[in-house]
């Protein structure tokens, strides 16, 4: 509401002026706040708690923020940071998450370009997290909309929209930069060049903390485990009956169709972010393998009892089909071993 009467103010500043408001008058009294909602009492704060640890704050929940945030906000960035081993069970930054915080980066982003450097593939994951950092990195125009599709198709790579846009970086770089090539393949220059600025400002500090930046070649594999080993969070598993499910709450989710692996559907991914438009939607999707969520999130992810059915399974209604020839209920005790009579009259 606040916001209506400045523009309102705005209108006529300098002179006579109408304001046209693009919603009912109901809307306006009933609905709007007089007030936005301060972005920190909104937003995911995992980033900002992992500054404020790097500070030397610890006791958080007596800070005196200028807008304090929720309790629940609050508590679940410090869960999700000591889920990415930023923080020890006593909620204390640990020598990973030092090094996290030196990042300007979303914690996740930090998380697998530091364990790339472990896994020896610190050149490819550098140029993937700053591509991942920029906006609308393909356009395509209504007029050409066929011919941007056929070009972007070039890219795609079977491992996942990752891999996709390392490609994209990779073939910008050999065509020496070129701002003819970004516009004969519907790619957007300004983004390219936005990536590479920040792809510098991350080789810098990993320069100055003298982290080694490998390239693995052609052993994308390890690329993908570094992805994981930041985003295991966001990891998903094809559903039998409607798109995927989320390990961490069972939501149902869908691959974007602008997605290289939107026709391929793989049984496991991970996503960067999920946005909603006619559907929950997970953007820039990686394949990876389940056993790479236990091996690099022993505190979130462990092997599941076969013995156990799991929350999921218990929950999913089974319909029997209906035999005539037995009890009602005699389906309930399919596992157990009865006694087989055949037509030779001997019990098997």
């Amino acid at each position: 509401m606040a916001q209506a009467k400045q523009r309102m103010g705005r209108a006529g500043r300098t002179g006579p002026g109408k304001a046209y408001r693009l919603y009912t008058e109901r809307a306006y009294r009933d609905e709007m706040l007089s007030t936005n909602v301060p972005e920190i009492q909104r937003t995911n704060l995992a980033s900002t708690v992992l500054s404020l640890k790097a500070m030397g704050i610890n006791d958080l929940l007596s800070f005196d923020f200028m807008d304090p945030p929720p309790l629940e906000t609050m508590i679940m960035a410090m869960e999700q940071l000591h889920a990415l081993s930023a923080l020890d069970d006593e909620g204390l930054l640990t020598k990973l998450g030092r090094r996290m915080a030196e990042f300007p980066l979303e914690p996740q982003l930090s998380k697998m370009l530091i364990m790339s450097v472990e896994l020896r593939c610190a050149e490819e994951a550098l140029t993937i997290v700053s591509m991942l950092s920029v906006q609308n990195v393909f356009y395509r125009p209504k007029e050409k909309a066929e011919q941007a599709d056929q070009r972007k198709a070039r890219f795609h790579q079977a491992e996942g929209d990752h891999l996709t846009l390392l490609a994209v970086y990779n073939a910008w770089k050999q065509n020496k930069f070129s701002n003819l090539w970004c516009y004969e393949n519907f790619v957007q220059q300004r983004s390219l060049k936005r990536a590479q600025d920040i792809r510098k400002q991350m080789l810098g500090i990993m320069d100055r903390h003298k982290l080694d930046v490998l390239s693995c070649g052609r052993q994308t594999g390890l690329v993908q485990k570094a992805i994981c080993s930041g985003f295991f969070r966001n990891a998903a598993k094809r559903d039998p009956q409607e798109g995927y499910r989320t390990l961490v709450d069972s939501q149902v989710v869908y691959i974007h169709p602008s997605s290289s692996i939107y026709h391929r559907q793989p049984e496991w991914l991970c996503y960067h972010e999920l946005v909603f438009t006619t559907k929950e939607y997970m953007r820039e999707v990686c394949v990876i393998d389940p056993k790479w969520l236990v091996e690099y999130a022993p505190k979130f992810f462990k092997f599941g009892d076969s013995t156990r059915l799991s929350k999921m399974k218990k929950e999913q209604r089974v319909e029997p089909l209906y035999n005539k020839y037995e009890e009602p209920n005699s389906w309930r005790i399919s596992r157990l071993r009865r006694p087989y009579y055949n037509p030779a009259g001997k019990f098997g």
